[in-house]
């Protein structure tokens, strides 16, 4: 069940703890929500003993907020530096994806990411069970077609161009989501082959095909 209110409570909690401030107050917390929405989150929180009425996170609501802050940062990863949307919407929309993520969903986006540290304002990332299991370095899931090795075999797993024309330029050559191409070179220019056809890419280009590598390129 979704508890948003509660959860920006937590959420926020744990900023302070990481900003190193008091909080005592619906003033001091710096959520976006108005007294009688507050004071419904702290009465669910102190019944599920998530907080104390000092409004001091328990173990139980240290855990809880550390997902959702997980979740959120991870979400803004996906959609700023993933996906190239400007960082205001990306902003927006991981404040709705927190709250409806699965444990599992977030370490599969986690591992698709390559278990980033941080999220785009420099925020240490809460790591998952993912990362633990992974303590090594690991391979992203998904990489840029520009990262791939010389020689190496991928599938598109999805275009994120900044214009159109570009979008319609890679599909008249067949590079659109689902195809097999390789990398033949990487310099003097990113190129790439698919099928008997191989293109030269601007390196802007390349920076927007994200492929998920052949498994026997992978480490």
């Amino acid at each position: 069940m979704i508890h948003t209110a509660s959860d920006e409570v937590l959420e926020h909690l744990w900023y302070a703890i990481e900003e190193e401030r008091c909080v005592r107050s619906r003033d001091d917390l710096g959520a976006d929500l108005d007294d009688e929405t507050f004071l419904t989150a702290i009465n669910e929180l102190v019944a599920s003993k998530a907080i104390t009425e000092e409004l001091q996170l328990s173990d139980t609501g240290v855990a809880r907020a550390r997902r959702i802050v997980r979740r959120h940062r991870l979400a803004e990863v996906l959609f700023h530096e993933a996906l190239g949307t400007e960082l205001r919407d990306a902003e927006e929309s991981a404040c709705e994806m927190e709250h409806m993520l699965s444990d599992a969903v977030v370490d599969r986006v986690c591992t698709f990411l390559g278990h980033p540290p941080v999220c785009p304002h420099g925020k240490r990332i809460p790591p998952g069970e993912c990362c633990r299991v992974y303590s090594m370095h690991v391979d992203p899931l998904v990489t840029r077609v520009i990262d791939l090795p010389v020689g190496a075999s991928a599938t598109i797993a999805f275009i994120a161009p900044k214009t159109l024309a570009r979008l319609q330029k890679l599909a008249a050559f067949g590079i659109v989501p689902g195809s097999e191409i390789r990398l033949v070179a990487r310099k003097p220019s990113c190129v790439i082959g698919c099928g008997a056809t191989s293109i030269a890419l601007e390196d802007d280009i390349g920076r927007e095909i994200y492929v998920r590598a052949s498994a026997h390129t992978q480490r």
